[in-house]
């Protein structure tokens, strides 16, 4: 920290005191977190984390959302409105280091008595005059400040690249979502269409007597347990697709569709690194540590004010009179003043530990930030190794309950078993194609988690 000899034995203590006092009470940050050294799971391949990681899908409908979604998303305008006004804040700021120059004019006629002569005198006076000021920044008080908002700056644009990283996975996962919606209400379609005409068929067998109405109430009951399936299915992609509008920055409509739900390709598993690296990679961790750097400048601005200050006067004008004779006289002025802080130190000790306490509360804030990011860069990896496995027995147990539905099937057309086997078997079947779809949305939904949680390549994009 800078010093100056101001003269006065007095006001030396003062500083000395003061500074001394400032910097004693001041407590330490509290301490950050240490990444673990390795992950508990980790993807198979390894590549390097895209920017554009969302067309590793290979569907060019995916790919045109989300580039919708980030260049019309309302969060992501009001995130680049924020920079703008940090930019601006930072501006202001920094303007307050330079001298000020103000141009002040005054004018005024005025009727009075001349106690001489005894008569009505009019008078004139102008005095333009122009005046400056400037604060020698002794303590590093209005520096420390410009940091301030330049770190709030950046924390404003790195704020920006998480909201963009954000937007991009919820879109993917919306359109992920609804194909998935989409196949299950293919399904469904299809299987109603199958139980309408097992219903006809068994209609036709009781009518003509060659079963009993129990089979026939049977088939009734399956048919309308699928029919309601179905309004449920669209009401779940209604409602899909109404979200994914409001992530484009549109009013809820249609939406258009790409590649079938098991065609979409799984890109290849982004290499997840060290944990260390993930601090250097997430958007919300590097807002964080500007937000650090922003709360350590604001502290360090407050204890300054707690030393003196010096401020520099001048002014230069000139005062014109008809009283004058057309004979102006120039004025000037050149001054400084001394504001040591006395009888309101308390508010200013007040200001100081308000600072210490935003700054706590920042690193608590990136303690609480960088955990969150190890916990979901485990939880992304553990759910795609757990839902891939899932999804393979899935589809071994829709494999063999189809083969139950052939055997139930040919037992009931050769009259060895009733109805109601063959129509465990349909029920058996439909829920477990729905549940395998289902997974595989999950697990595309959580590759795009991880390319998330990995900070997927938000340093290389444009900023607004």
């Amino acid at each position: 920290m800078r010093a100056l000899r101001l003269g006065g034995r007095g006001l030396g203590w003062a500083a000395g005191i003061g500074l001394l006092s400032a910097c004693a009470s001041v407590p330490p940050p509290p301490e950050r977190p240490e990444p673990p050294a390795a992950w508990r799971d980790a993807p198979g391949a390894r590549i390097a984390v895209q920017r554009d990681w969302w067309r590793g899908y290979n569907d060019p409908v995916l790919a045109e959302l989300v580039e919708r979604g980030l260049r019309d998303n309302t969060d992501l305008r009001l995130a680049a409105a924020r920079i703008a006004e940090a930019r601006a804040l930072l501006a202001a700021q920094g303007a307050a280091q330079w001298p000020s120059l103000d141009l002040a004019a005054s004018a005024t006629r005025s009727r009075s008595l001349s106690a001489a002569s005894g008569r009505a005198v009019v008078s004139e006076v102008t005095q333009p005059q122009f005046q400056a000021a400037f604060e020698l920044d002794l303590w590093g008080r209005l520096d420390a400040l410009t940091d301030a908002a330049r770190a709030n700056l950046l924390a404003s644009e790195t704020g920006a690249d998480a909201v963009r990283l954000g937007i991009a996975a919820a879109v993917a996962q919306a359109y992920l979502g609804l194909r998935a919606g989409d196949a299950r209400l293919a399904v469904a379609q299809r299987t109603l269409a199958s139980r309408e005409g097992a219903l006809k068929v068994a209609q036709r067998r009781f009518d003509t007597g060659y079963s009993s109405r129990l089979e026939l109430a049977q088939a009734q009951a399956e048919y309308r347990a699928t029919a309601q399936v179905v309004p449920q299915l669209q009401l779940a992609i209604r409602r899909q697709e109404d979200a994914l509008s409001v992530l484009l920055g549109d009013a809820p409509q249609a939406l258009p569709r790409g590649r079938e739900l098991t065609d979409i390709a799984a890109p290849a598993l982004p290499d997840a690194g060290v944990p260390s690296q993930l601090l250097r990679r997430r958007p919300d961790i590097a807002q964080a540590e500007a937000q650090i750097a922003a709360a350590d400048a604001s502290l360090a601005a407050a204890r300054a004010q707690l030393l003196p200050s010096l401020r520099l006067t001048g002014s230069l004008g000139q005062l014109e009179s008809s009283l004058l004779h057309n004979d102006p006289i120039r004025l000037w002025s050149v001054g400084g003043s001394v504001l040591a802080p006395l009888f309101n130190r308390g508010r200013l000790r007040a200001q100081v530990d308000a600072s210490a306490a935003r700054r706590d509360q920042a690193v608590l804030g990136y303690q609480k930030t960088v955990l969150t990011a190890f916990a979901e860069v485990e939880d992304a990896l553990a759910a795609i190794a757990r839902l891939r496995e899932q999804g393979e027995q899935a589809e071994l147990q829709r494999q063999a309950l189809a083969e139950a539905l052939r055997i139930a099937h040919n037992r009931y057309n050769e009259g060895y078993a009733s109805y109601l086997e063959e129509l465990d078997a349909q029920r058996n079947l439909f829920n477990a194609e729905l549940t395998v779809l289902q997974l595989r949305g999950d697990a595309l939904a959580a590759e795009v988690n991880l390319y998330k949680a990995l900070g997927g390549g938000w340093g290389a994009a444009a900023r607004p």
